[in-house]
């Protein structure tokens, strides 16, 4: 329950955001969403001995940690919370503002085709999780 409302915060999140809706509250929303989805997908662990599988488990949870820093950055994008640990602006908008966007596709990336990858070697190997 937990893991497909953090899921559907992502989205809400991440689209209010995007649509300059409330981008105070949305970026929060997603950071919350992000954390849920994370430490749900987290806990769910594969004890097997398949050596794929288990480096598929550390992509998807790679992707994990990817969302929680979309959504911190997300955050400072609103409220500039690194803004005091960069000497100028410029060099501020040059690493850090707006880059939430690419940690979020290459988040999003990952967890396609680690949620295929797994579905089709446990279908392969008629292994259930």
């Amino acid at each position: 329950m937990l893991f497909l409302a953090g899921g559907a915060l992502m989205v809400a999140g991440a689209g209010c955001f995007a649509f300059l809706w409330q981008q105070q509250v949305a970026c929060w929303v997603f950071l919350l969403g992000a954390l849920l989805f994370a430490v749900m997908q987290m806990m769910q662990s594969y004890d097997g001995r398949d050596i794929t599988l288990m480096r598929l488990k550390r992509i998807q949870s790679l992707a994990d940690i990817l969302f929680i820093i979309a959504g911190i950055l997300m955050v400072d994008n609103v409220f500039g919370f690194f803004r005091p640990l960069f000497s100028n602006m410029i060099d501020y908008v040059t690493y850090v503002s707006n880059k939430w966007v690419i940690v979020l596709l290459i988040a999003a990336i990952l967890e396609v085709y680690t949620v295929h990858r797994i579905d089709h070697e446990l279908s392969k190997k008629n292994i259930k999780e």
